[in-house]
């Protein structure tokens, strides 16, 4: 297909992908947020949870195999991401709670959760203050780091100490009149390979026309600006490395082992002596950070095998 040709009809296609069977808006606080479903209504919930600047959509190719062993697969946009909506100001705690909104709007049960990235981190923190609402959890390269800023390419990296604190919260507030700039379809992707050079061209064109919407200047991410700004807010995932030993539920970890811009900076070797006891630890060579896109069929057959 030609350019020209996807510009005119945007709705592309790709290999294995299939978008969600199902959509249903949970309440979060007053925030909506986006929630969308693969294979049977009537099936045991499997959450997904995806990284920062990204959306449910991510899990296109993903979560088809997963609902094809006869899980109800669940995800969501967070708050500022996607079609769900924006929010006043964004932080690490206010996502968690989002994540509890969704999980607590299905059952009541312990559930399965696959969590990329910033979701790792943001389900290892509701696992260690909840472990009573998660069953077991696999974390896709988001597992402790000691890199203070994952995820956010360098430009959006921000330190939160005392002397910029305010400049931080300046950002967000001006951020309300910010718009993110416009591009064809090939632009917003070369935008995103510059970060996940890995990433196939055919996917990222798919993913903007799934993840970004067009008006008369051209295509955006459907992202709040606001969020690139300070990144998540006041936390590190290196403070999570500490408390790693403690999580009492069976955790199965996967990280890469080739670094991107858009990454989580975890480093497989100083993760061993951390983990918990019983822990699976899986590297992936030759990989980089979008794990279960570079290899989908791999990651859900041990994933398969971990929830049994």
């Amino acid at each position: 297909m030609t350019t020209s040709q996807v510009e005119e009809n945007p709705f592309l296609t790709y290999p294995g992908a299939r978008r969600p069977d199902r959509h249903r808006w949970v309440d979060s606080y007053g925030i909506n947020i986006a929630v969308c479903e693969w294979g049977p209504a009537a099936g045991q919930p499997l959450f997904l949870v995806h990284g920062g600047s990204d959306f449910a959509g991510t899990f296109d190719v993903f979560a088809p195999l997963l609902a094809a062993a006869g899980w109800r697969v669940i995800s969501w946009d967070h708050r500022g991401h996607g079609d769900s909506d924006h929010a006043p100001l964004y932080s690490w705690d206010a996502d968690v709670r989002d994540a509890l909104s969704v999980l607590d709007s299905t059952t009541p049960d312990p559930v399965p959760v696959i969590a990329h990235s910033k979701g790792g981190g943001m389900m290892l923190q509701l696992a260690e203050a909840l472990p009573m609402r998660m069953a077991r959890l696999v974390v896709i390269d988001g597992l402790p780091s000691m890199d203070p800023h994952p995820d956010v390419s360098d430009h959006e990296q921000r330190r939160f100490s005392r002397q910029n604190l305010a400049a931080w919260l300046d950002h967000r507030q001006s951020a309300a009149s910010t718009f993110r700039k416009p591009g064809t379809i090939d632009e917003l992707a070369k935008r995103r390979k510059r970060m996940n050079p890995r990433l196939s061209d055919d996917w990222l064109r798919y993913l903007v026309t799934i993840g970004a919407k067009r008006d008369a200047d051209g295509w955006r991410w459907k992202l709040d600006p606001a969020i690139r700004f300070g990144g998540f807010g006041p936390w590190r995932p290196d403070w999570s490395l500490e408390t790693l030993k403690t999580l009492r539920i069976p955790l199965l970890g996967l990280t890469a082992t080739v670094e991107e811009e858009m990454g989580w900076g975890t480093n497989h070797k100083s993760l061993i002596p951390n983990l918990p006891p019983g822990a699976e630890l899986v590297p992936f060579e030759n990989t980089g950070h979008f794990i279960h896109i570079e290899h989908p069929e791999r990651v859900a057959t041990l994933v398969l095998r971990f929830l049994g």
